[in-house]
């Protein structure tokens, strides 16, 4: 079920009608948890006993934990949520890839095997990180073990976040259980606000660009260096308009039924290094990656080079969350590189430049860091090396056809405008208020413009296939 969806729509109104007939804060629950694995099992019921599986071990392990104080027995707890639930996720995720790496040399000694009939299920590598947070604060001593099964598993299976988060943590959302969540109206208009905003992100900027991006990059050798930039810039445009409209949506959706989910993009396309992008871009992740793999690694309390090998393991892992195939690994390698990079630059470069000449770089810092990024992106949208290797010749002056889409180029032009009013408000979002007739009226001129302007169809999220 997608959020842009009539289906879901209709999903919500029933939702929170329901909600609003319940009186009780115990069945509103009851209804929420019901409702998640209604939306989880739309596109297959059975992944709803993968979900539910995770959910028990996590549950008794984290029960575990609360009642154990000897280390070894936390140790082998804290393993076998561990093991359950990368088990899991590697099984279904990465099994095939694995097998896929290893067949050309064993084809080479005349060993053969095929491949296994494996169907991903949605949403794996968001809930299988959340739940592992759970049992690792648990484990640390930062988070009280949940005491009810029905309220951990609303955690797990919140349908708002639950197939392409924002990946929220027990210590974020369980707490949020001590109260109740009666029907309110208030938040269903403020959470309506923000969903649109990330409605019209989806549907009618992100499923545009898609018009001008899926045919460059599907043949890039067919179309000029010009034509691969401007589709490179747009796919840039693309996948943020798409991942940060379905958080938004999912925020907004997590309002409206009293909840608070946190914010997983801050404009990420005004930073001015690559250690500010990453606190910008999927924060969520990137703030699980550092707090459960790069710490957990020795963060930077073991020397300088073993902080920089950290950096490049943790996001080399965090290439490979996002799929299944070596171009993901290689992005995240270049990425964890230039996280290492500007470190260094900071340790010995940074301190000797004047403050006014630094403030000045700032243009040029800005353009390394998107031109970085953009370059990268080539690694995360291509399907496989060769493809990559000609799309990034292309650029560099590659022959073809010069080809553009006026309404492609638009949204490029409003999303910089966007970019540049957001720096000129000091870093302050732009919010609508449907409490506000003008800010009514503003929101019924963009459905007009998406009924009009936006591709008919209904296009799955970019994110769901991680």
């Amino acid at each position: 079920m997608i959020f842009s969806s009539i289906e879901f729509f209709v999903f919500l109104a029933l939702v929170l009608s329901a909600l609003a007939m319940l009186p009780r804060e115990g069945r509103r629950r009851d209804l929420l948890l019901f409702a998640s694995y209604v939306f989880y099992g739309w596109w297959d019921w059975r992944f709803c006993l993968l979900i539910l599986g995770s959910t028990v071990v996590d549950y008794l392990v984290g029960r575990a934990l609360g009642r154990s104080r000897e280390p070894n027995r936390r140790r082998l707890l804290l393993g076998t949520s561990l093991l359950a639930n990368l088990g899991v996720l590697a099984f279904f995720k990465y099994a095939n890839f694995f097998l896929d790496s290893l067949r050309p040399p064993f084809e080479a000694a005349g060993v053969e095997f095929g491949s296994l009939q494996v169907i991903l299920p949605v949403g794996i590598s968001f809930f299988t990180f959340q739940t592992m947070s759970y049992t690792i604060d648990v484990y640390r001593g930062r988070l009280a073990a949940a005491s009810s099964f029905r309220d951990f598993a609303l955690f797990v299976s919140f349908f708002p976040q639950l197939v392409a988060g924002p990946i929220v943590r027990g210590s974020d959302f369980l707490p949020q259980l001590d109260r109740e969540h009666p029907a309110r109206w208030s938040n269903v208009v403020e959470g309506a606000g923000i969903f649109f905003l990330g409605f019209v992100k989806k549907v009618l900027f992100a499923d545009t660009l898609a018009l001008y991006v899926d045919p460059v990059f599907a043949d890039p050798s067919r179309w000029s260096a010009m034509t691969c930039w401007l589709a490179l810039i747009a796919y840039a445009g693309q996948i943020y308009y798409d991942f940060s409209g379905y958080s938004q949506m999912a925020i907004g959706v997590g309002r409206m039924l009293g909840f608070e989910l946190p914010r997983n993009f801050a404009h990420p396309y005004r930073s001015t290094s690559i250690t500010e992008f990453w606190r910008r871009w999927h924060i969520s992740l990137s703030g699980w990656l550092r707090d459960y793999l790069y710490i957990s690694l020795g963060g930077n309390r073991r020397g300088e080079l073993r902080t920089y090998v950290n950096l490049s393991i943790t996001m080399l892992l965090g290439g490979l969350w996002h799929g299944a195939n070596w171009t993901f690994v290689v992005w995240g390698g270049l990425h964890g590189g230039a996280l290492a990079l500007h470190k260094l630059w900071m340790r010995f470069v940074t301190p000797h430049v004047p403050p006014q000449l630094a403030r000045g770089l700032w243009p040029l810092s800005w353009v390394t860091t998107f031109v970085f990024v953009l370059i990268t992106w080539v690694f995360f949208r291509a399907p496989d090396f060769s493809a990559a290797w000609t799309y990034l010749g292309q650029l560099a002056g590659g022959p073809g056809i010069e080809w553009y889409r006026v309404e492609a180029l638009t949204v490029i032009a409003i999303g910089a405008l966007i970019h540049v009013a957001v720096v000129l408000r000091d870093d302050r979002d732009l919010e609508l208020d449907l409490r506000r007739p003008e800010w009514a009226a503003v929101a019924v001129a963009g459905a007009f413009l998406v009924l009009y302007f936006a591709p008919f169809g209904v296009n799955p999220f970019i994110y769901f296939q991680f």
